[in-house]
């Protein structure tokens, strides 16, 4: 496969379309099971609150995966992203009361690079704040 995005047909500061992503604790449960991540923070509310956070957070790298499906959903093809990096700033809480939380993600064209390839920055908030810093992806395209 290869991305359906023509890289003649960008620009620096196109925007990707921008997506929202529920977190509840039955998500988490379902991810650590999946990852092996069975940390009590993400699942335990008294122990994550007895070693100083709010509440039951997501697992960083659960945060990680889903902000990029905004570039890999829109270039239609996972394998176009090159390279992919975060900072970790604040943690997603995940309330448990029957909502859970939002992780919005936004996105847009920072650069035109060699060899067809595009770094896309990536804006991940949740209840008002930042939780990736320095969120960045190399992208193939076509």
């Amino acid at each position: 496969m290869t991305a359906k995005i023509a890289y003649d047909e960008v620009e620096v500061g196109t925007e990707l379309p921008a997506q929202s992503f529920p977190v509840t604790r039955a998500t988490l449960v379902r991810y650590a099971g999946a990852s092996g991540d069975f940390n009590p923070i993400h699942w335990n509310e008294k122990f994550a609150k007895e070693v100083g956070l709010p509440d039951v957070i997501a697992h960083g790298m659960f945060t990680m995966a889903e902000a990029i499906r905004v570039v890999t959903d829109w270039t239609g093809d996972p394998a176009a992203v090159i390279e992919y990096g975060v900072r970790f700033t604040k943690p997603v809480v995940v309330p448990d009361d029957g909502q859970g939380a939002v992780v919005e993600v936004s996105a847009k064209v920072a650069a035109k690079l060699d060899d067809r390839r595009v770094r896309v920055d990536l804006l991940a908030m949740s209840a008002g704040q930042k939780v990736l810093g320095m969120s960045r992806a190399v992208v193939q395209l076509g």
